[in-house]
């Protein structure tokens, strides 16, 4: 009997050190878990990118794939790039600026507000000329769009927006600009040009040829060519302000590497050296 009793207090005891082991393991376990998590949630940054209403649908593609590599959050704002130069310049929080022409770019870099070694332009576009898939006119060269068929012209912002101010000096460059100038339509940017096209409150409408692809209700109805319309230049540049420079640099430098051109190509982009 005693030699019984000896045992269960033995085995008890023994069972009690092993719980009470077990349990300070799994507290020094979890509290290492939770320190990596709150270490992670430290480094990973949340980047802000003010990028060119163009650029939308390749860069919420890349951002996506970004994300789920880096650990770091994308939030894109996306608008004509006249409008992101000037939230900038106001003071809205920026870490990555990608503009649709060099102009804006140059107004920042003037001001002091990019860093300018982080500056490069790797992609181009070009001007095309839509109109609506089913029932738009039809438009065999730019000197068309002066003839009484064509009422509605829909062009972004030709004062600020760059697609705009490429598309008025193409139409300047053509000797068109002063006849068609009482049918155009300014809009906000290039998507909201691309969309009054889409909806028939437009009877043609200048856009990147990156914008007519990705549409399924407008066709490309003339293609400037390359070698006679404005130079379309994308240049890219983290923010001189911004609280994450380390994230915002690696996400510029993958924005040019070969993965991020790839889908830049896929979406109709032009891809220089």
């Amino acid at each position: 009997m005693l030699a019984a009793a000896l045992r269960l207090r033995l085995a008890t005891a023994l069972t009690s050190f092993a719980t009470r082991s077990f349990m300070k393991h799994l507290r020094r376990s979890l509290l290492l878990v939770l320190f990596v998590a709150s270490a992670a949630r430290v480094l990973a940054a949340e980047l802000t990118v003010f990028a060119a209403a163009s650029l939308s649908d390749a860069l919420r593609e890349i951002g996506s794939v970004y994300e789920k590599t880096s650990g770091n959050k994308i939030r894109f704002n996306f608008a004509a790039s006249s409008l992101l130069a000037r939230q900038i310049k106001e003071g809205a929080p920026a870490d990555v600026f990608f503009s649709a022409d060099e102009l804006k770019m140059d107004d920042l870099s003037r001001a002091g507000l990019i860093a300018d070694d982080t500056r490069r332009a790797f992609l181009s576009n070009q001007l095309v000329i839509v109109v609506h898939r089913e029932n738009g006119p039809a438009i065999f060269s730019p000197e068309d769009l002066a003839s009484r068929a064509i009422r509605r012209i829909a062009l972004a912002e030709p004062n600020t927006v760059p697609a705009g101010i490429y598309a008025s000096a193409y139409l300047e460059q053509r000797g068109l600009l002063k006849s068609v100038r009482g049918k155009i339509l300014p809009s906000e940017n290039v998507r909201a040009c691309l969309a009054a096209v889409e909806a028939g409150n437009a009877d043609v409408g200048f856009v990147y040829k990156t914008d007519a692809l990705i549409s399924k209700r407008v066709k490309i109805a003339f293609e400037v060519p390359a070698h006679e319309g404005p130079r379309i230049s994308y240049p890219l540049a983290v923010l001189k302000d911004t609280r994450h420079a380390d994230a915002a640099r690696r996400f510029a430098s993958y924005l040019a590497s070969p993965d991020a051109r790839g889908v830049f190509e896929k979406y109709g982009f032009g891809l220089m050296p």
